[in-house]
């Protein structure tokens, strides 16, 4: 464990591997957001359910994980670094004043301490491990706060950008289970899909961006019974890109 991610390492020979960027709520000492505690159990400062979602989808799996050790509000870390959302002054409506007016140099110390050790990390399991496909797991909210009257249906949704053979495959088989499943939905991963463009889409790798919606993990009966949906769902799309 570093002080950026936790590496659980399963069985490489699995031919996967799990990353969770926003497993955590944590705030690491020297950081100062400025915002009540109890936002920081929020889905504005971490993907609920998903520290534990990932963990027994990875040992169902047994496959090897990465799971993110600080919160999205220190540092995004599914955001490219020069994207102003990786450190965030405003999310969904409420303000982050202990970003609003970082200098420059302390918003490029954040991405060197936290951004920059997280990718390294990935892509020197990627280089160790040789998986031949990717998946990370998030959550979403049923309605944004600054939304309130749009609620999202999916009980999960598969993003990706240009790179579609494992959302295809995975799609199909999650609608065949009977899971109202989002395509691209309830965001697009064209537009949102930073680790997987980096770490998958720039080298060909397959992968799954997979969302679960935050009301049905949101304790440890939902979580195991959509670890117990997800895992297979993984494993059989991984065999069909064989």
């Amino acid at each position: 464990m570093t002080d950026v991610a936790q590496f659980i390492p399963g069985e490489a020979g699995t031919g996967l591997l799990l990353l969770a960027d926003h497993a955590s709520n944590r705030v690491p000492d020297g950081v100062d957001l400025g915002i009540a505690s109890h936002l920081m159990n929020e889905h504005i400062a971490v993907d609920i359910g998903v520290a534990p979602l990932a963990e027994a989808v990875a040992e169902r799996l047994r496959c090897p994980a990465i799971l993110a050790r600080v919160s999205r509000l220190v540092v995004d870390l599914n955001r490219d670094p020069d994207d102003a959302a990786a450190v965030p002054a405003l999310s969904d409506g409420y303000a982050i004043p202990g970003n609003a007016d970082l200098h420059p140099e302390e918003r490029q110390g954040r991405i060197d301490r936290f951004w920059k050790p997280y990718h390294a990390l990935i892509a020197e399991k990627i280089e160790a491990i040789r998986p031949r496909m990717l998946f990370n797991l998030h959550s979403f909210t049923p309605q944004l706060a600054s939304r309130p009257h749009e609620e999202r249906p999916w009980e999960i949704g598969i993003l990706y950008n240009l790179d579609e053979r494992a959302a295809r495959i995975a799609i199909a088989m999650l609608r065949e289970r009977g899971i109202v499943t989002g395509d691209n939905q309830p965001y697009s991963g064209r537009e949102l899909n930073a680790t997987m463009n980096r770490h998958a889409e720039a080298s060909g790798l397959p992968y799954l961006g997979i969302e679960v919606r935050q009301d049905l993990i949101s304790d440890d009966r939902g979580v195991q019974s959509w670890a117990d949906r997800i895992a297979p769902v993984v494993a059989e799309t991984a065999r069909a890109l064989a």
